[in-house]
């Protein structure tokens, strides 16, 4: 029995180790987002115009050191822009414009680094890594369905979005300690997309060489427990 007792304590005293190095809070991001579009001069998609966004959701950050934290959690996040592309209906030249809108389901994976105290209870973070996002929904000027202006073909806007994003996470910002246990932090947080977006241009159309990647800038503020 002692034998077998030893062993529970000593994973007790871990776990209750391990637990007291986890920090859970919940986060707020509203953001500016933009769509980064290229193709050939034949189409020339460009980016036309940036929007706002919002998100929140859960934080994770678990330390492995004292300054160090590997930090995820799960998001939900507003995503999109306006894009021009130049398109034809019939023999007719058209010059097309298309605001498009989507909430990603955002599973950050990245890693914190914080400064000790620059001022009693403060302390400055840097964050490195990315996301991974999935689309939950797809909104083109507003509406789920959108007719295409050169073929008069009607889609669900989801089907212009792959089914998968990633980015790339840089960020800084500040967190200050309430109490024990509660902080709460603020910062600046910048997304570059990875991942080309389109699902609909290529494989519908028969465009060339056409790029869509999603972009935003945040700003974070949330409490930890």
């Amino acid at each position: 029995m002692k034998k077998l007792l030893l062993p529970l304590l000593a994973l007790a005293a871990t776990i209750g180790t391990a637990s007291a190095q986890v920090e859970i809070g919940l986060k707020i991001s509203p953001s500016i987002t933009s769509l980064r579009a290229e193709s050939t001069s034949a189409n020339a998609f460009s980016s036309d115009g940036s929007q706002f966004g919002f998100g929140g959701g859960l934080v994770v950050d678990y330390f492995f050191g004292e300054n160090y934290a590997f930090s995820t959690g799960l998001l939900l996040t507003g995503k999109g822009g306006t894009i021009s592309y130049r398109d034809i209906s019939g023999n007719v030249p058209l010059a097309v414009k298309q605001k498009m809108t989507t909430q990603y389901l955002e599973l950050p994976l990245s890693v914190k680094l914080f400064t000790n105290e620059i001022a009693p209870a403060t302390r400055l973070y840097f964050q490195v890594g990315g996301s991974l996002n999935v689309p939950i929904g797809t909104r083109i000027e507003g509406e789920k369905f959108y007719k295409d202006p050169a073929t008069g073909t009607e889609n669900k806007a989801s089907d212009y979005i792959y089914f998968i994003d990633a980015d790339a996470l840089a960020g800084l910002g500040v967190e200050y300690q309430l109490g024990k246990s509660t902080k709460v932090f603020a910062g600046f947080s910048y997304h570059r997309g990875l991942v080309d977006i389109d699902h609909y241009f290529e494989s519908k159309r028969d465009f060339k060489d056409v790029t869509i990647k999603n972009s935003g800038v945040a700003l974070d503020l949330g409490i930890k427990f």
